[in-house]
């Protein structure tokens, strides 16, 4: 197809800067789990956006932060090596906040390894309209005037139409990378473990924090005697704390029962088949800092 572009494009910025929600909205579905909690990201992921004029592969990362443990290097270390190999990278920043010094360290990382980026002010409907324009002036300081810069709100979809047209433009011409109908590359266990981490973050806020893992162990599609097919998983939320236990189960099961509901129903959305949901809490102290239980969980440096 002619004047046809295909090619990848990293989203990198602060944790918590609404990357996830981004992802979602261009590509139009939840292929990644979001939180107002800070690092909830923690696998690269690729959303694939197909349109008439070109295909994009968006490469979601974990927040760059200062990592305090052993996942956290793994994290950081992902985040950054996502910017090897794509064609461009959106900058993802937080503009209900001025310009903060881990912004300036993304910033000169970027700089400092010749890479393509634009901007795109994320929470854009956060900021008062009075101090829009100063909020503005503030970002065109930072980054210097002629940088390229996109005002979105992700939860809002304002801009994000813009956003893709501006990404399009860096990028070569060529074919699809990917089949129209290929929306996600992550295997589809590492997508129902995120969904049900998902709703211990939303469900539990700080009581449970970063300290949570959650393993598939069982996935099988099974019939009911009525002959409707449904799906049959079994997970194990592994913390590292016997508190933290007690907290996910909750008073007779509640908060476990509750966690169990919010991601049986994602779930069933995303394999558009009806779940049956097994939840285990199991405790393995420290588990962040010891890399067999990292590779076991999914946590691997990319190289």
């Amino acid at each position: 197809m002619a004047n046809y572009r295909s090619g990848f494009v990293t989203l990198l910025g602060r944790p918590n800067v609404g990357k996830s929600t981004l992802i979602n909205k261009l590509i139009g579905e939840k292929i990644t789990i979001t939180s107002p909690i800070a690092q909830t990201t923690r696998n690269k992921l690729k959303g694939i956006l197909t349109t008439d004029n070109g295909q994009i592969i968006f490469v979601d990362t974990p927040g760059v932060h200062k990592p305090h443990h052993r996942l956290g290097e793994i994290l950081v270390k992902n985040a950054k090596s996502a910017i090897n190999g794509v064609d461009m990278v959106i900058f993802v920043i937080d503009s209900s906040e001025e310009p903060g010094r881990g912004d300036e360290y993304i910033l000169n990382f970027l700089i400092s390894n010749k890479t393509e980026f634009i901007v795109a002010l994320n929470k854009w409907d956060l900021v008062n309209k009075e101090f829009r324009n100063l909020r503005l002036d503030q970002y065109r300081r930072f980054f210097g005037i002629n940088r390229n810069f996109q005002i979105v709100s992700a939860s809002q979809g304002e801009g994000c139409s813009e956003l893709v047209d501006m990404a399009l433009n860096f990028l070569p011409e060529g074919p699809k990378l990917y089949g129209e109908e290929t929306i996600c590359d992550q295997p589809l266990d590492n997508l129902l473990s995120d969904l049900v981490r998902e709703q211990v973050l939303k469900n539990t806020r700080e009581e449970v924090p970063h300290s949570v893992a959650v393993k598939i162990e069982k996935m099988e599609e099974m019939k009911r005697k009525n002959g409707k097919v449904f799906t049959a998983i079994l997970a194990t939320i592994i913390v590292e704390r016997s508190t933290q236990k007690g907290i996910l189960i909750g008073k007779k099961g509640s908060m476990l029962k509750m966690i169990g509901q919010s991601a049986r129903a994602n779930m069933s959305k995303l394999i558009d088949c009806p779940v049956h949901l097994e939840l285990f809490v199991k405790v393995i102290p420290n588990w962040r800092k010891k890399e067999s239980r990292l590779i076991e969980f999914g946590y691997e440096e990319d190289f």
